[in-house]
Order: structure tokens, then sequence, then C-alpha cells
């Protein structure tokens, strides 16, 4: 009966979308007022851009820990299960923590969005664990993103990171790299350091935000050994790089150097993740935006794989990331992230860019598999939807591992 009950309190909490309810800081900081400002008893670095925001969580709360710090990590979205958004020290929240604050906010918070929710979570969680400085992601924005609620008074907020911008979440942030920048850059505060290593006209964007809210800017090019990598990440690709100098720049900046070398063997599950199945090479990556996919491309190389099996939301910009990756892969497989719609035109798709179509995300992969050559290698990109689902199926590692 217990499990039913968790599994209704899970339905109710992933129908809280936020179609129909107010975005930005303002209902995030209802809530949590509401549960009685949980967010004023730790302290925060923010991180925020377009991708990698991930990756550099990974890394900071990694290093964070190795530094002797009481951590807590607030990441979105999650792969395989609720737990995974919301960590202290490394470990995930229970599913009966979970199940209640969702029957608390069922009898409190019945209008609250879900991600206004998660934090609220978050929040609620760090303070009863004594976490000392929680790293928290972005969702979509800056400014406009509910994690702007968070606690800023003085000390609130240690840092702000900014991994980069590009064209993404476009209905919401704006259609130009400019005005996505803009709504990213002022996540900004005043006096609180702001580390970038955003490039071009972001940059430009965000020198000219920083300077006007009076936040101290460090970049690459002002601050080249700050973000230092003395070797690269575990993670794989040049924009890994990027990423690891990003996180590196912010524990040296913190005063926490001492876990740089645990930060940079952080893992990130569907970030180039390898799996070897039958024989065959399998690359997992999240890969859902142009830019994104254009960092994978470069990562892997033309021809690196031999099947690109590729899934896409509705409301991505399946087109121009798809275009992307076709240097990747001779064989391309087009199916949908999930079993349930909305669902792309993966027959428009296959008539623009070539390929063979199957919509049902596990068929798709047995097939993408069997068009691998033994000791071939097997790329699956275009959405975290779709790398959650074969992590919780097919590249499920055992029991124990």
């Amino acid at each position: 009966m217990a499990v039913v009950q968790t599994q209704d309190l899970y339905a109710w909490l992933f129908a809280q979308t936020r179609q129909g309810r107010e975005r930005g800081p303002a209902p995030a900081r209802a809530l949590l007022n509401s549960l009685g400002r949980p967010d004023a008893r730790f302290a925060s670095v923010r991180v925020v851009g377009t991708n990698g925001k991930g990756s550099v969580c990974a890394m900071l709360e990694a290093g964070l820990m190795a530094a002797g710090i009481q951590v807590g990590r607030f990441t979105s979205p999650h792969l395989t299960h609720f737990e995974e958004r919301v960590r202290v020290n490394g470990q995930e929240i229970t599913s009966a923590r979970t199940a209640e604050f969702v029957a608390w906010a069922k009898k409190h918070a019945p209008d609250a969005a879900f991600f206004d929710l998660s934090l609220g979570l978050a929040a609620q969680v760090f303070t009863e664990s004594g976490v000392e400085l929680a790293v928290m992601e972005a969702g979509v924005g800056g400014a406009s993103d509910a994690t702007q609620a968070l606690n800023s008074s003085p000390g609130g907020v240690r840092a702000v990171l900014l991994t980069n911008v590009a064209l993404d979440h476009t209905a919401t942030l704006g259609d130009t790299v400019t005005q996505i920048a803009q709504d990213k850059a002022r996540a900004a505060h005043p006096g609180v350091p702001f580390l970038t290593t955003a490039e071009g006209e972001a940059l430009e964007v965000v020198s000219a935000v920083c300077a006007e809210l009076d936040a101290p800017l460090y970049t690459p090019a002002s601050h080249p050994a700050l973000f230092a990598l003395p070797l690269p990440p575990r993670l794989e690709g040049a924009h890994q790089q990027r990423n690891a100098r990003l996180a590196l720049a912010a524990l040296r900046l913190l005063g926490h150097d001492s876990g740089s070398r645990a930060a940079l063997d952080a893992h990130w599950p569907a970030r180039l993740e390898r799996f070897t199945l039958d024989g065959r090479t399998v690359l997992l990556d999240g890969a859902h935006n142009p830019a994104a996919a254009a960092a994978l491309a470069q990562a892997i190389g033309a021809g690196g794989a031999d099947v690109l099996l590729f899934g896409s939301l509705p409301r991505k910009d399946s087109a121009a990331t798809l275009a992307a990756l076709l240097g990747v892969a001779p064989v391309r497989l087009l199916t949908h992230p999930s079993a349930e719609p909305p669902h792309a035109n993966l027959e428009a798709l296959a008539g623009r860019f070539g390929g063979l179509t199957e919509p049902v995300p596990l068929l798709a992969f047995e097939q993408a598999l069997s068009l691998t050559p033994v000791g071939g290698t097997l790329l699956v990109a275009g959405s975290l939807y779709l790398a959650g689902r074969l992590l919780a199926g097919p590249l499920r590692p055992p029991d124990g591992a």
C-alpha cells in the first residue's frame, strides 16, 4: 500500500507543470517563505548557462566535499528518478523524504509549480542537514529563474557561475544570444564574484551587466591563473575542459583549492558516458540543443561512430541539433525520447536529413545496436529524457556495480 501511495504522490508532483502558472522568482520566494525561509540558513553557489551546468555542479560538489565542506547539490533534470535532484554530501535524499514533502505540498502549496517545489524541498533538506554551501543549478535563465529567489543577503550567495550562452529556450528567454545573455547575466549580485567562460557577444553583455550591478567579473582572459587547468578532467571533450576551468576557478576563489583534484575526477552520467554492450561501444550523451550537439560532434570527431540514435523533444530545435551531428555517423536512426506525447515529427526529420525511424525508444535502441558492427560504436544523443530511459533499461548497471 505504501508503494501505491508514493506513486500517487510522484504522479501529483510531476503533474505540477509550469503551464498556466507564474514563472520567475516570485512564486518560488512565496513557497520558501511558507516553509520558514530555509534558504536563509545556508550559503550558495549559483550555476547558470545554456549547457554544462550539471557538469560544473558535479565538479563543484566533488571538490567541496574533498575540501571538507558540508555541501548540498540541486540539479535538474533527473535521468532515472526524482531523488537525483537533491543530494547532501554526495548522497541522494530518500523517496520517503520526497513523499513527506509532497504530502505537505498537496495540503499547503497545491498550486505551486514542479520546479519551485523541487527547489523548496532542496532548501528544506539542506537546512535540516546542516549544509554549509549549496551548489544550485538554475533551471531556465538567470534573473527569470526560480533559483533567483534564493537568499541573496550578504553572504547568502558566494559566487555566480555562467557556463556559456547559446540559443535554447528561446520562447522563454528570447530568440537572440544577446537577449538570452541579458537574462542569464542578471543572475549577478552586487559585490558577488561572477565567473564565466562565455565568449563573444555573450561576454560583452555579461561585462556590461556586471559593471552596472557592481559584480566583480572573472574570466579566463582577465584571470588566467585562476582558470588554469592542471590536467584534463575525467569527463571527455573540449567542452568539459571549459567546464572544469570554471569549476576550478570557483573553488580557488572560494578558498577550496584543495578540492581541485577531486573536482577533476567527478563523474556526471549521460555526458559522453561509455558502455560496452554485446561487443559494441555505446556512447550516451544528453546533448539536446545545437550548441551542445556541436560540442559533442567536436569531441567525437567526424566518423567517430558507426550509428547515431537520435531523439529530441518537439519543443527543442530538433533539426538544428541533428544537423550538428550529421558528420559523426554514416547511419542514423530517429526515435522519440519518451513514449508520452507530444512528439517530434520523425518522418519530416528523416525526409530532410536521411535515416531510419522507429518511434518506440527501447525498440529503436535494439535496432540501432543491431545496426552497429561488433567492435563498432553507437552514439545516442538528442535528449536527456532518452538517456534516462536507456539508463533505467538496457544500460542500467548490474546490481551492486
